[in-house]
């Protein structure tokens, strides 16, 4: 991702930030990286880890799947989360300093990004377009700290989505097996491996191999469970970013959230009802085969497995499938998605009470199947520990749903016009004094590289624009500091909320060209100013 050097202060004539010398946040792809993280994405938690005991045993232990990192620090926009995406290219933070103040054109930082808009194209000049005065102004050339050569450098690609060992792409949707995925692979082999030991003691050491097919047969039900919702959503067109089976289980993140109640109920319990499907499938192919054999043991393992996978995931609480389809009952009565993800959110946390507190009851108690003979020591402590996981999993996903939902609620405060810096259009042979002269001048902020037929090439950015030093900017012409303009760095003047970020999030640069409807310019956009607005408005109460 790119880095700049400059300050961004919004195009407001009210400005704090500015009599501090350049605090400068740049991110090449603003809240958009925000809006991965920050507005969530539905992920669909496939649920607990197959239980490690054979048919008969006692010593199932479901675990869910873990939530998404908010962070992936914002990303896509508006669902639910899940940390084991973690963050990705964050925002790179920059000094910026300055001591000297020349005229309204600054460029310094700001927290009040876009707090005083205009409606007005900020493309021409300053007499066209009054813009008011920041309090403590200070000039565009003056703005951030630079070490760079002054060379424009094209801004850095995001990175693919990640997350492990590439398996496949169904339906065009990568699907990946994180490391820790083997980690569990290993526990169950060896645990189930025991548990067949007691069954099958005939199998000798094949009885590891037979586990290790077990393993791999249970999440390849899991994949087929999350392959369902990423199924519903492509029909629903929402986009699917990957499918991620991972040690507690699988997650399908989707992009977007479902625009109805009817449609989020749908994503949701398709999931849960295809591992009911397969628990029967498993138990009809168990009824066709002799029992006591390796088929017949590793088929009723398969359906007790995707039997409870799917009762786990219909409990009513998110960051559940069933916690889901609870928000999208409570959304349809109350026509109000926030009041359907608050109900979902604390029941999600009382169902994680319940769990850290039941499941070791339940376990002592016998009512899990175990005896008095074998409840006891490690046992007790290991069921105290899966509790305190699973527990620790769902409260931090009902947390994490709660928080996605304040952020979709302020998506729609960001807005191009109300964040856009004016600019002013100088010819590619315009030395970079004489175009600062006219940026101060026209109490602009940001300048834009036009043709002889007024029509922008490029943008000259900021950190460029700081790495030249004074003396030497009569002899340094724009266009040797500019970025060229692509299709993607071209953003309407009206694109708000989450069209806003996801236009962004396309293109990950640090300056944008925002026109009018008509391709007039209207000025331009910074990432650092979004983020800025992003942060702020998360900051704000609901």
């Amino acid at each position: 991702m790119d880095e700049s050097g400059g300050s961004g202060q919004p195009r407001s004539g009210t400005d704090e930030a500015t009599e501090r010398h350049g605090e400068q946040r740049a991110s090449s792809a603003p809240a958009a990286e925000a809006a991965r993280s920050g507005p969530e994405r539905p992920e669909h938690p496939t649920g607990p880890t197959p239980p490690t005991a054979a048919p008969g045993t006692s010593e199932a232990a479901p675990s869910p799947d873990r939530p998404h990192d908010p962070t992936d620090s914002a990303r896509g926009a508006a669902t639910h989360s899940d940390p084991s995406s973690g963050a990705e290219d964050g925002a790179e933070v920059t000094g910026a300093s300055s001591d000297q103040a020349e005229a309204p054109a600054g460029s310094g930082s700001s927290d009040e990004a876009g707090s005083s808009a205009q409606d007005a194209p900020h493309g021409s000049s300053a007499g066209a377009h009054p813009h008011p005065e920041p309090e403590h102004p200070r000039t565009l050339a003056h703005s951030g700290t630079g070490t760079g050569t002054g060379k424009a450098q094209p801004p850095r690609r995001g990175r693919e989505p990640g997350g492990g060992l590439l398996m496949g792409r169904p339906f065009g949707v990568p699907v990946y097996v994180a490391p820790s995925w083997f980690l569990v692979a290993a526990l169950i082999t060896w645990v189930f491996g025991g548990q067949l030991d007691r069954v099958l003691p005939e199998l000798g050491a094949l009885r590891y191999l037979v586990s290790l097919f077990f393993a791999v047969a249970f999440y390849a039900s899991v994949l087929v469970h999350e392959l369902a919702h990423t199924v519903a959503a492509l029909r629903f067109k929402l986009p699917v970013r990957r499918i991620q089976l991972q040690f507690f289980g699988g997650v399908s993140e989707i992009e977007k959230e479902a625009e109805t109640p009817g449609r989020e109920f749908v994503l949701s319990f398709v999931g849960p009802l295809l591992s009911l499907v397969l628990s029967g499938l498993f138990y009809l192919a168990m009824l066709a085969v002799e029992p006591g054999t390796v088929p017949g043991v590793l088929l009723a393992g398969l359906m007790i497995s995707n039997l409870i996978v799917a009762a786990f995931n219909l409990l009513p609480g998110l960051p559940l499938d069933g916690g889901r389809m609870l928000r999208a009952v409570v959304w349809k009565i109350t026509g109000r998605p926030m009041s359907g993800t608050i109900a979902a959110a604390w029941v999600g946390r009382a169902l994680a009470v319940s769990v850290l507190i039941g499941l070791p009851l339940l376990t002592q108690s016998g009512a899990l199947g175990a005896t008095q003979d074998n409840v006891g020591g490690m046992d007790t402590v290991t069921d105290a520990l899966l509790a305190a996981i699973l527990a620790a999993i769902i409260w931090t996903g009902a947390g994490n749903s709660l928080r996605m939902a304040r952020l979709r609620e302020h998506l729609p405060e960001l807005r191009a016009r109300s964040l856009t810096r004016r600019a002013v259009p100088v010819e590619t042979s315009t030395p970079l004094s004489e175009a600062l002269r006219r940026a101060n001048e026209a109490g602009a902020r940001a300048l834009v590289v036009v043709d002889a037929d007024g029509e922008p090439l490029s943008l000259v950015r900021e950190a460029a624009i700081v790495g030249v030093p004074e003396h030497r900017r009569p002899w340094v012409a724009v266009s040797g500091l500019a970025q060229d303009l692509t299709d993607g760095m071209r953003v309407s003047a009206e694109l708000a909320g989450e069209a806003l970020l996801d236009t962004l999030r396309a293109t990950p640069a640090t300056e944008y060209l925002v026109v009018e409807d008509s391709g007039e310019i209207y000025g331009v956009l910074s990432a650092a100013d979004v983020e800025r607005a992003f942060v702020k408005a998360m900051a704000r109460p609901s």
